[in-house]
């Protein structure tokens, strides 16, 4: 039997990357998974958001597991969007066990002064409200089974001040105090709530023209970007893979991890550390 078994599980972001690694895994140690994405682009996100063909091969990947899958586009900013999908996991695969908060954007680089207000508020309504409403959707079913695993998908970004990307780190500390005050209001009704926070991942979010360019405009390259990243860690590597943060989101929401809760666990390659 696998970690999961008997378990369900509900991840945002789930078209590719990181939710991808995550839903797939929890399938493979015995889970049913509930997978959602918004399938759509952002305006002012310079790379393409995943898409409903993506969605459709992480269903595939979780039913040749042998586990239940549920799929839906969902906007994770809005409340009846996640909140319906809640339900319906509910009803269709009996309940939610674990919660994934996932989903998230990151922006292009701007300073503080001259970031737009539209570049600020996509940014606020992806990766806080749409973890707040993630959250908000599944705690009453979680307190009322008084059983609940919720794991959010921090960031370095949240433990540093970030040139260039303040929007992006003020979201990531943001969602450090969502975690710590879900942890206190809920630990008594069985739920625990903590984050992970990875430096880069190899994924779309970091891999795209736009932060080559930025990264250095002099030889806007994959390569360029990765020699950087890779001065930047302890672990002389560029970027994590998907892979390295789904493993510590296993243990986050496993029994072993039944005693933690309002804390965030870095897997950054030594980056906080310097």
């Amino acid at each position: 039997m696998g970690r999961f078994e008997g378990k369900t599980v509900l991840v945002t972001g789930a078209a590719r990357g990181q939710g991808r690694s995550h839903a797939v895994a929890f399938a493979r140690e015995g889970a049913d998974v509930a997978i959602c994405d918004i399938c759509a682009d952002v305006a002012t996100i310079p790379y393409p958001m995943g898409t409903s063909a993506e969605l459709a091969e992480t269903a595939s990947a979780i039913e040749a597991a042998g586990r239940r899958v549920i799929s839906e586009t969902v906007d994770v900013r809005s409340w009846d969007q996640i909140n319906g999908f809640a339900q319906r996991t509910i009803s269709e695969l009996g309940k939610i066990d674990i919660l994934l908060a996932n989903a998230g954007i990151f922006g292009s680089a701007m300073m503080l002064d001259q970031l737009t207000e539209e570049a600020f508020d996509d940014m606020f309504a992806v990766n806080v409200k749409g973890v707040w409403l993630s959250m908000k959707a599944v705690i009453p079913h979680m307190a009322s089974r008084k059983y609940g695993r919720i794991v959010v998908t921090g960031s370095t970004a949240s433990y540093i001040g970030a040139p260039f990307f303040g929007h992006y780190c003020a979201t990531k500390h943001a969602i450090d105090g969502l975690v710590k005050t879900l942890a206190n209001e809920q630990g008594a009704n069985g739920i625990t709530c903590n984050a992970v926070a990875p430096t880069g991942v190899g994924t779309p979010m970091i891999l795209n023209q736009t932060l080559y360019d930025i990264f250095n405009a002099e030889k806007p390259t994959k390569e360029s970007m990765a020699e950087i990243l890779t001065a930047a860690h302890a672990i002389p590597e560029p970027w994590l893979e998907p892979e390295d943060v789904t493993k510590v989101v296993l243990f986050l929401a496993s029994d072993d991890a039944a005693k933690m809760t309002g804390g965030s666990i870095k897997v950054d390659m030594g980056y906080t550390a310097r």
